[in-house]
């Protein structure tokens, strides 16, 4: 079966009775170089454990089970289990868990499922979930790297958090043509290598990333007011002479 072909993907979705659901973010490749180009992206080899999130009708799981190790997919939608049933029986390294990944314990699933393969995540993540999806691959600590298809916008603008922990690469586009239904937005494949490091050090990780929070939270106020209101240790005139000192105009 062809998984991108989109008359086969009506056809199964249609045996199985399912319906897209917007609330999940849904959209199914079809463009086979897309799938194919994301795995080999992951860099997915014989040593490698791949968690995907997500698999939809599994065209994406298709081409990660032909490099990895082993494919662990989590699935949040029910219904996808008879479609998923019948593509990947042919699958013999993919193990499917249907459920909420983000209830999830993740270093635990990877040591569970993975052993000691090299783990990694590669997927196409729902928009509606992008941030605490990314959030939770990157706090869990335990992935090499993280290769995802997301929104391009958000791909252009990666917060300083993900920047912190990871180097990220912007890799190809991938256009609305290429999903059934399609998406009202184009999206971008990007790969987050974990750093040895920070790019830079600082005394108080926390206290940094406060900061940032405090900087960002309320945009429309002055950098002045939105640190003495949001941080609730610093007035008015000490956060204007701390922006000072650091170079900045206020």
């Amino acid at each position: 079966m062809n998984l991108t072909d989109i008359n086969e993907i009506r056809a199964l979705l249609a045996r199985h009775d399912f319906r897209f659901s917007k609330s999940m973010g849904q959209n199914f490749l079809t463009a086979a170089w897309v799938p194919a180009d994301i795995a080999d992206a992951s860099g997915a080899d014989a040593h490698t454990g791949v968690l995907e999130v997500g698999p939809g009708i599994g065209c994406l799981t298709e081409q990660l089970s032909k490099r990895a190790g082993k494919v662990l997919c989590v699935e949040l939608d029910k219904s996808l289990k008879p479609v998923l049933a019948e593509t990947l029986a042919d699958c013999d390294n993919v193990e499917l868990i249907f459920g909420d990944v983000l209830k999830q314990n993740l270093p635990e699933l990877v040591r569970e499922h993975f052993g000691a393969l090299r783990p990694v995540v590669c997927a196409n993540l729902p928009y509606n979930v992008t941030s605490p999806l990314l959030t939770a691959f990157i706090e869990a600590d335990c992935f090499d790297s993280i290769t995802v298809m997301i929104q391009r916008e958000v791909a252009r603008r990666i917060g300083i958090f993900v920047q912190w922990y990871m180097e990220p690469e912007l890799l190809f586009d991938v256009p609305p043509s290429c999903f059934i239904p399609q998406p009202k937005v184009t999206s971008s494949v990007i790969r987050l290598r974990r750093r040895e490091k920070p790019p830079v050090e600082v005394r108080d990780e926390k206290l940094m990333f406060r900061v940032i929070r405090a900087a960002f939270n309320q945009r429309r106020k002055t950098l002045v007011n939105a640190l003495s209101s949001q941080l609730g240790v610093l007035d008015k005139e000490n956060a204007a002479r701390a922006l000072v000192n650091c170079g900045f105009d206020t």
